[in-house]
């Protein structure tokens, strides 16, 4: 940790990714984009994590599959082509999608398969988009999975011609409906229209984009999405600290607001309202210390959230950082530091997780929010935990939807306090 008069302290640890494996970014984005259907391409493997990850039954039948690679495939005695080919003919017979999304893996990676070779001339044929996105664990950590696609999905978008008046709003990142409904609320209230949402829930109302447009991103994990938006539609991207919270969701709205140079009065208003309603929930997680280990990269957003709230975080791991995309958030996190009077979190990007647990030990905190693959040895040791993949299937974005971090905050401390207070 820093002094209060320094910046914030980053480290690089260069450990592996300790994550969850990004391709289970099919299993929101596949209900997010309603008229979509994903093909996942891998190994056995990869078919039994989604099985059992994601928890869906075959009777269920999901708007996504798996493309099995056999000795055959990896060998190069079967083409390529003409089995994919077979199997989306197959999904345009039973499912008719708008578009398939062709989700690659560690080991079309390493076997260097040229799925975008294939999927430009199979489009054609099949008179279907096809959309790659290489969402392999090997050079990803898990919710940049959604990254990669989304990123794929900005070349599939419409260019629009500049026109008079405001440029167009769109907003990246995939939430459900509810909460891109609540946020787009939010936004007309202080006189700016959202245009579109990247990605929407059909795929033909994708927003088309003009250069010279505005793009904000909800989500700490879509630099490439951002990087995408800007380089190949010369769009302007709003750099804002992320939705997360009732401080975060203001000074989103208020980043927006004032790129439009609309009025930003009874902000404040909205977010002391939202603040009252969390007061209690606020007031029992004051004090208590947490340690990110970092899984989900949206552990920036959560650790300043939780210092707003009067909470102690004494490292934030992330697997990945882009400091370029999350500067907003980094410098707002600086400055609640400072308006809490309280010392810096220690930032580490890649941790070293023998490195973080002999940290954890030392440190003792009330709880530490990790991948699941570390929970119940650290649980052994007596070590409180919560698996940070609850953050990214719960919704968490906007002023309303504060009190659902801090209730999954709560579940574990409490549940410990129960046994001490029981056993």
């Amino acid at each position: 940790m820093t002094l209060l008069d320094r910046d914030l302290q980053f480290d690089c640890e260069t450990g592996n990714y300790h994550t969850f494996c990004p391709i289970s970014c099919v299993s929101w984005l596949y209900q997010k984009i309603e008229d979509s259907f994903f093909l996942v391409i891998g190994t056995k493997t990869c078919g039994y994590f989604l099985q059992n990850a994601l928890g869906v039954m075959i009777f269920a039948e999901p708007r996504y599959a798996m493309a099995e690679l056999e000795e055959g495939d990896i060998s190069a005695q079967l083409k390529d082509y003409l089995e994919l080919k077979r199997l989306c003919l197959q999904i345009k017979k039973d499912r008719n999608p708008s578009v398939i999304f062709w989700i690659g893996t560690c080991t079309t990676e390493i076997i260097k398969m040229d799925l975008e070779g294939i999927a430009v001339d199979l489009e054609k044929e099949l008179s279907i988009p096809i959309i790659v996105a290489r969402a392999n664990g090997l050079d990803y950590a898990f919710t940049q999975g959604e990254d990669t696609v989304l990123s794929s999905l900005v070349l599939k978008t419409q260019a629009r011609p500049k026109e008079l008046g405001s440029p167009p709003l769109v907003l990246f990142g995939s939430v459900s409906d509810f909460v891109a409904e609540q946020l787009s609320f939010e936004l007309t209230k202080l006189g700016v229209e959202v245009e579109g949402w990247l990605p929407s829930s059909k795929y033909a109302d994708l927003p088309s984009l003009t250069e010279g447009g505005f793009v904000c991103g909800i989500n700490p994990y879509l630099s490439r999405t951002a990087t995408a938006l800007m380089r190949r539609k010369r769009c302007k991207l709003i750099s804002a600290p992320f939705p997360i919270g009732p401080d975060g969701t203001r000074a989103w709205l208020e980043k927006i607001a004032l790129a439009y140079g609309k009025n930003i009065t009874g902000l404040e208003v909205r977010e002391q309202e939202a603040w009252d309603n969390i007061k209690s929930l606020v007031n029992q997680v004051s004090g208590k210390s947490v340690f990110f280990m970092g899984d989900n990269l949206l552990e920036l957003s959560l650790a300043r959230f939780l210092v707003s709230c009067g909470m102690i975080v004494y490292e934030i791991g992330l697997p990945y950082l882009d400091v370029r995309y999350q500067r907003a958030e980094l410098d707002f996190l600086q400055r609640v530091c400072k308006k809490k009077g309280i010392l810096f979190p220690k930032i580490v990007e890649k941790p070293d997780n023998t490195n973080q647990i002999e940290r954890i030990l030392s440190l003792q905190p009330d709880l530490v929010i990790t991948g699941m693959a570390h929970a119940n040895p650290l649980e052994a040791r007596g070590i409180n935990t919560k698996w940070s993949v609850e953050f990214t299937f719960s919704q968490i974005h906007g002023f309303a939807n504060a009190k659902d971090i801090l209730e999954l905050i709560l579940r574990p401390i409490d549940r410990k306090s129960f046994v001490d207070m029981h056993f």
